[in-house]
């Protein structure tokens, strides 16, 4: 068959497909130019892609019914929750549906007693927490962007808080999920550990909708602390800042946030958070919590021990006000970044190193850009060694090269130092060149055949999280 031929036949089987799905959810099925635009890219990777058509789903079953369809007319399905994925995970293929689950949104139970809950993969964090804030709890993974816990599960999303809480893969009991067929299965439950069968719930943790759907979660919950406090700290140098991290981490100090944001990143969010009371210096974020004298002793070790590294003081922020206003102005550090070259193209990188070598990693960071010619911002979750990169250039094919040559070295200093690719990103289209080096061909060749045995048609998110190669089990590579 000619790739013409080939062509024609895909787009008449999506057609297909859409047609009978319209007979199933009516208007929920939409096709309209400016709904496929929403639904064509996500955040920070410069590649769209326009579906066929979204399908608006309600419930497990409505996932369902559309992968049984779209597994029999072998039309590609990439899920879509808020769109804020920031490597390329919900950019369709040629000729697919994207499947769009915000409108699941139901918090089925709340185990008070328990501390946990269910609830349905288009339900954000903000809301979750907006709802069980009045009976003491809270869900402390914390990415940042308005993202879905379906999609945080699906890019074993982190955050701010991972220092203390962990990341979505230590805060998830248990999942539906839809596979590609069309059936539904639950893997984990409500218990805190079990010791039978394969951890699938830890299967589906961060495969990026490339082995299936995922509708609800049992997620862990916490009480809300006594006392909540938060400070900032700024420092002459990066390797001031870095230091007093690695050794808070290494006493064991149960910081609930730290956070580094560069000189260039805070003399953005001066200007664009209106921080007008802060200086562009290297500058780490605290939160403390818990009771109000535990809280009192880490801030007092926190504080003697930036001071030991040369910090110039702390501003403190106790009221809720106060600490939504910092961390507002942290989570909005890649809008700053955009604002200090309007129209430039900014791209986020995001690696992870032991936190050891986390100050090695940031110094030869700062002579890789400074090399590159290109302007950038340095922050991070400095607590687990977790660092970002906002690279900034002209929006232009050059530029854009430029920005990926950076990206490489950055990350293949990561990799040379012990570490990974991607903290919490992911990996979705713009890591997938990483993935060998990190993990191997014999570990990859498994990971596409755990793929062919769960999607042997490859119509769920095809093209993402695995680069093309060897399957474990088949001589020749497969369409996966």
């Amino acid at each position: 068959m000619t790739a013409l031929a080939a062509t024609d036949t895909q787009a008449h089987r999506v057609r297909t497909a859409i047609e009978t799905l319209r007979t199933r959810f009516g208007d929920r099925v939409c096709t309209t130019h400016s709904v496929r635009e929403e639904h064509s890219h996500g955040e920070a990777l410069d590649i769209s892609r326009l579906p066929e058509a979204v399908i608006y789903a309600e419930s497990t079953e409505d996932v369902s019914e559309t992968l049984r369809v779209c597994h029999q007319h072998r039309v590609p399905v990439v899920a879509f929750g808020a769109g804020t994925s920031l490597e390329g995970h919900v950019t369709p293929p040629e000729h697919a549906i994207s499947l769009d689950l915000s409108r699941m949104t139901k918090i089925i139970a709340v185990n008070t007693d328990d501390l946990d809950c269910r609830v349905q993969a288009g339900l954000t964090r903000q809301s979750l927490n907006a709802n069980i804030r009045d009976q003491g709890l809270f869900f402390p993974v914390d990415p940042g962007g308005e993202a879905t816990l379906g999609g945080m599960c699906a890019t074993r999303a982190s955050g701010t808080a991972a220092v203390r809480y962990g990341t979505m893969k230590e805060n998830v009991l248990g999942l539906t999920v839809v596979l590609a067929t069309g059936e539904v299965i639950r893997t984990g439950g409500r218990v805190r550990k079990s010791s039978t069968g394969y951890d699938l719930t830890a299967l589906f943790i961060g495969s990026e909708g490339t082995l299936g759907v995922i509708t609800e979660i049992q997620l862990r919950l916490y009480g809300l602390p006594e006392t909540v406090s938060a400070a900032i700290c700024q420092f002459p140098n990066l390797n001031d800042a870095v230091a007093t991290t690695m050794q808070l981490v290494q006493i064991g100090l149960p910081i609930s946030r730290v956070e580094l944001l560069d000189e260039v990143q805070m003399g953005a969010s001066i200007r664009y958070s209106r921080l007008e009371d802060l200086k562009p210096l290297p500058t780490l974020f605290f939160e403390f919590a818990g009771a109000p004298e535990a809280v009192r002793e880490q801030v007092q070790t926190t504080e003697a021990i930036a001071l030991d590294n040369n910090a110039s003081g702390f501003t403190w922020a106790d009221t809720a006000e106060e600490r939504s206003r910092l961390w507002k102005a942290r989570h909005n550090a890649f809008w700053a970044a955009k604002s200090l070259a309007p129209g430039a193209l900014v791209i986020s990188t995001d690696c992870i190193v032991p936190i050891s070598k986390l100050g090695v990693l940031i110094a030869g960071v700062r002579k890789d850009i400074d090399a590159s010619g290109l302007q950038a911002a340095l922050l991070g979750h400095v607590g687990d060694g977790n660092f970002h990169a906002l690279l900034i250039a002209e929006n232009s094919d050059e530029g854009r090269r430029r920005i990926l040559e950076l990206d490489r070295l950055i990350v293949g200093r990561a990799q040379s130092l012990g570490g990974s690719c991607s903290g919490e990103h992911g990996v979705g289209l713009g890591k997938q060149e990483f993935l060998e080096a990190e993990h191997g061909d014999g570990a990859l060749s498994l990971m596409r055949a755990l793929k062919h045995t769960l999607d042997p048609d490859g119509i769920l998110n095809p093209g993402k999280l695995l680069p093309p190669g060897r399957v474990y089990g088949h001589e020749a590579p497969l369409n996966l």
